[in-house]
């Protein structure tokens, strides 16, 4: 039996019907990089202080009323409280000067019973400044974004079980249904509750669609082109929705309007269904030969080359126990593929709370939320790239162990920057996640090369779960600054360290097909540990005296 890649050769790599997957499935990346961080604007919290209302107050008194707090070093009005109103109002009817007849720390304070007057110089209004998630609801704000990461978590984890059951193609645009009809419904969300519910859902389909359709590009598309889709082209269709989001923000300054306007593109895509075909290589694993044959017979014609009178010759769809049902137990099921799941779920965590830790904190770069935005974006083109390279010419393995290593060194040196040097710091942060993007993206090709295509998806879904976690802890990582102002970036960079070792167990992937069963996929070479080695090395000897 021929490999697919060798029984598919005949239609060539970059013809027609390839470019039109290609092109189709980077563009239906694009909404993804639109809703990822459109949290950043939706949730921002703008300068606030206590309503005060329409009193008889003099215009002293109206300055007055809310008192001068010194946050980090820097005098500003109390964002959670006031002088009390009705003494201030007896006050200003007697004629008093605050500051001059009344010592003003003498002044009982009271609570914001009035609501809050939120400053529009940037936004006209945001999920804070709509519900009031502020002083004690404060908490509600940063769990706004940990709610869509948890859908992250859900979605990574059973739309990769879904797609290998059901297929890439059905998975990969229930799912853009899914985030596009939530988006919508969040811009008419009654209360924050359910905005939190339905943001859940939306970062479901996000991530869904964002696993299925890397899948789906890497098991169409062949040799230097899968490459390049899984490296740069859907990374790119990412990063490039990344960096409209900040334009489109700029001019829709009001929440809902942004919500309306991201849920746009999804829609856009409905015609990609007659487009984009269901993969060959899953057909074959289900036993599906002749729906294979039709799509590549397809293809064939739209490249316009001569397809052979048999492509699947004597094809089984696996060599493992046909009654044997593959899931997510199979990841762990024997030693080698358990420690290559294990090994990978680790670096995915280190890589992913380290994007999003530091992408988060990108929003200290610069006062104006909109030039911040915009540069974390634009930093992930160069890391794409350099991803391309990477999986181009170099092995995966040694490519992740050096992003690793590089990207924790990065951000370890970041203490030893003096004060005065602080654009130094800066660029050593970004080199941080300029390496660790490029990580990110490698990993989802390296991923998908280590297993074999009955349970891809899966082990792909379980792998972004895992790393997930890692994006919903970043948040937290980042407060450990209140205790140390750089033990966020010495925990980030111990991880990469460490994630970096054990990448050195990983099997290697580089210019080899890729695997079609569980076998083929325990045959791949590794470093092995020493004292398995010699372990091994030791069982024939007692075996031997055993016998004798």
């Amino acid at each position: 039996m021929k490999d697919y890649d060798e029984s598919t050769a005949f239609l060539g790599q970059w013809g027609r019907f390839q470019q039109v997957v290609f092109f189709l499935l980077c563009a239906s990346i694009v909404p993804n990089g639109l809703g990822a961080f459109s949290v950043v604007f939706l949730t921002d919290i703008p300068r606030h202080h206590c309503l005060i209302p329409e009193e008889n107050l003099t215009q002293d008194w109206r300055d007055a009323i809310i008192p001068i707090e010194v946050v980090n070093g820097k005098r500003e009005q109390s964002r959670c409280s006031r002088y009390r109103l009705d003494v201030v109002r007896n006050l200003s009817a007697q004629g008093f000067i605050p500051g001059r007849d009344v010592n003003l720390t003498d002044l009982e304070q009271e609570g914001c019973v009035d609501g809050w007057s939120y400053s529009k110089d940037i936004y006209q209004s945001t999920l804070v400044s709509e519900f009031d998630l502020v002083c004690s609801d404060q908490w509600k704000q940063p769990f706004t974004s940990t709610a869509c990461f948890l859908g992250f978590l859900v979605g990574s984890f059973i739309s990769g079980q879904l797609s290998d059951r059901f297929g890439r193609k059905p998975v990969f645009f229930t799912t853009m249904a899914v985030q596009t009809t939530f988006s919508f419904c969040q811009a008419f969300s009654p209360s924050w509750t359910v905005f939190t519910i339905l943001i859940f859902f939306n970062g479901l389909g996000q991530i869904s669609i964002y696993v299925s359709g890397f899948v789906l590009g890497t098991e169409i598309l062949t040799g230097d082109v899968r490459v390049i889709f899984s490296s740069m082209g859907v990374c790119l269709g990412y990063a490039i929705g990344y960096m409209i989001l900040p334009l489109v923000a700029f001019f829709l300054r009001d929440w809902k309007s942004l919500l309306l306007a991201i849920s746009l593109p999804g829609v856009l895509c409905i015609p990609f269904w007659w487009f984009i075909p269901e993969s060959p290589r899953w057909l074959l694993s289900q036993g599906r030969v002749e729906e294979a044959e039709a799509i590549v017979r397809k293809a064939a014609k739209t490249n316009r080359v001569q397809a052979p009178t048999v492509i699947f010759k004597d094809y089984r769809a696996h060599d493992d126990d046909p009654q044997e049902h593959l899931n997510v137990i199979s990841l762990v099921k024997t030693q080698s593929v358990r420690s290559t799941t294990v090994i990978l779920c680790l670096v995915g965590f280190s890589l992913s709370i380290g994007y999003y830790g530091l992408s988060l904190n990108t929003s200290q770069l610069h006062a104006n939320p909109y030039i911040s935005c915009f540069l974390s974006a634009a930093a992930e083109v160069p890391a794409y790239m350099s991803c391309w390279l990477a999986l181009k010419y170099f092995p995966r393995r040694l490519s992740v162990i050096f992003i690793l290593l590089l990207g924790g060194a990065s951000l370890f040196l970041i203490q030893l920057v003096p004060e005065t040097l602080s654009e130094l710091a800066v660029a050593l942060e970004m080199l941080g996640k300029l390496v660790i993007t490029s990580g990110t993206s490698l990993m989802y090709a390296y991923t998908a090369e280590l297993y074999p295509t009955v349970i891809r998806n899966t082990a792909e879904g379980v792998c972004i779960t895992v790393s997930g976690i890692g994006s919903c802890l970043a948040p937290f990582v980042l407060q450990l600054r209140e205790s140390f102002e750089y033990l966020p970036y010495i925990t980030l960079g111990t991880l990469a360290v460490v994630s970096a070792f054990a990448a050195l167990y990983l099997p290697e992937s580089f210019g080899k097909p890729l695997p079609q069963t569980i076998q083929q996929m325990q045959k791949r070479e590794r470093m092995k540990c020493p004292c398995i080695t010699r372990k091994e090395h030791l069982k024939p000897v007692v075996h031997l005296e055993s016998r004798l």
